[in-house]
């Protein structure tokens, strides 16, 4: 599964999943739910880039 960075640098890992914020490893990038925001800078999801 691809990685996604945030313009803040933060990247979201499927792998690690984001545990803070409910999602469990494995969720892809596509599957987090619409209303997720990156949990360093608050920025949504259109904003990532794949890496």
């Amino acid at each position: 599964m691809d990685k996604y960075e945030c313009p803040c640098g933060y990247v979201y890992d499927p792998a690690e999943g984001d545990y803070e914020n409910g999602i469990e490893p494995g969720t892809a990038f596509a599957d987090l739910p619409d209303d997720w925001v990156c949990p360093k800078c608050g920025a949504e999801k259109e904003n990532f880039y794949k890496v």
